[in-house]
């Protein structure tokens, strides 16, 4: 399967339920930063967060990444991933330059059309709409390209000839500008086709456990093969570096009483077909769920993670930061080494 990098990736679910160890969108944020600094320590390679607008949920990335990166050394920060059809293109490159600056360059941004939203149309409500003739998929993905644009770092604005303070020659730039950020900007491809385009535009793919149902096959033989899909397209876009591939699983170690009670019959062998949208249809893949052993067993005969070199590991955010650092410690300790992850 190769050696990967392990990382988290939380949705920074909140409710205010009894239930819930995470009860206001201040608990959601705290923790996350919490489970960032727990992970570095266990020797996790990743604190991954999802971005869901008008929802009990991760909203706001850039001061979370922000936090983290100031409370961490070493663990990559990313997200998983931002719904560009919400941002202002240059506005986010001053904030996600900041917050990689912060971190010492251990930003991996990963940027996306976006999921089906708690609202309808809420981008609008953000001052966003298509063009005429143009999809909100295609406004997110225009709203990508202008951010890779200005993550070059080039100068595009005409200096005022009285600013108030000097500027240096010529046109300028968007500060603060982190160098090799650009090369660390992740695209959520949910089809093979988004797969090759965002390998042409010189992104890094992340992969979830969702995407349009292609072929009718299991949902890892179609993940695998729109990594191939994508693998294919960098090569031929002749790209200089070696791109990076995650995906995302949720996969839980049953080492005791607790695990068990939690998870223990959510295991299923079976993907899930749906409809994401009026015309989309979709296939979800299936949780692992199992003693460490049957689980190593299960793992290897998922073809999509052999194919990537990162592993995104979904947690249960409302179960506590305890209880979640032993759901990626047992993965870390009992199953990544049987893998040949580590």
């Amino acid at each position: 399967m190769g050696v990967k990098k392990i990382g988290f990736l939380s949705f920074g679910h909140w409710t205010p339920s009894p239930q819930s160890r995470t009860r206001s969108a201040g608990d959601a944020l705290m923790q996350s930063i919490e489970l960032a600094v727990a992970a570095e320590a266990l020797g996790a390679d990743g604190a991954y967060f999802r971005v869901h607008h008008f929802a009990r949920q991760l909203a706001a990335p850039f001061p979370l990444l922000a936090a983290v990166g100031a409370r961490t050394k070493r663990i990559e920060i990313g997200t998983a991933v931002i719904d560009m059809r919400y941002e202002n293109p240059l506005y986010m490159a001053e904030d996600a330059g900041a917050a990689d600056l912060i971190s010492g360059g251990r930003l991996q941004l990963g940027i996306s059309r976006g999921s089906p939203e708690q609202v309808i149309d809420g981008w609008s409500y953000f001052g966003y709409r298509p063009a005429e003739g143009q999809s909100d998929a295609e406004m997110g993905r225009r709203h990508a390209e202008a951010f890779l644009e200005v993550l070059r770092g080039e100068g595009f604005a005409r200096p005022n000839p009285r600013p108030m303070f000097p500027n240096p020659p010529g046109l300028l730039r968007v500060e603060p500008h982190s160098e090799g950020l650009r090369e660390r900007i992740w695209w959520g491809a949910g089809s093979n086709a988004t797969a090759v385009w965002a390998a042409k535009a010189g992104m890094n793919l992340q992969s979830s456990t969702l995407k349009d149902d292609e072929t009718g096959e299991p949902f890892h033989v179609q993940q695998a093969a729109q990594i191939r899909a994508y693998r294919l397209a960098w090569k031929e876009a002749g790209h200089a570096r070696v791109p990076r591939v995650s995906v995302s699983r949720s996969i839980f170690a049953l080492m005791d009483d607790r695990d068990r009670a939690y998870f223990g019959q959510s295991g299923s062998d079976d993907d899930h077909v749906g409809f994401i949208d009026e015309k989309t249809r979709a296939i979800f893949g299936r949780s692992y769920a199992a003693e460490p052993e049957r689980l190593v067993e299960q793992l290897r005969q998922d073809e999509a993670i052999a194919e990537a070199d990162t592993l995104l590991l979904t947690v249960p955010n409302q179960l506590g930061v305890d209880y979640n650092i032993h759901v990626i410690e047992a993965i870390l300790t009992h199953v990544a080494p049987a893998m040949g992850w580590r």
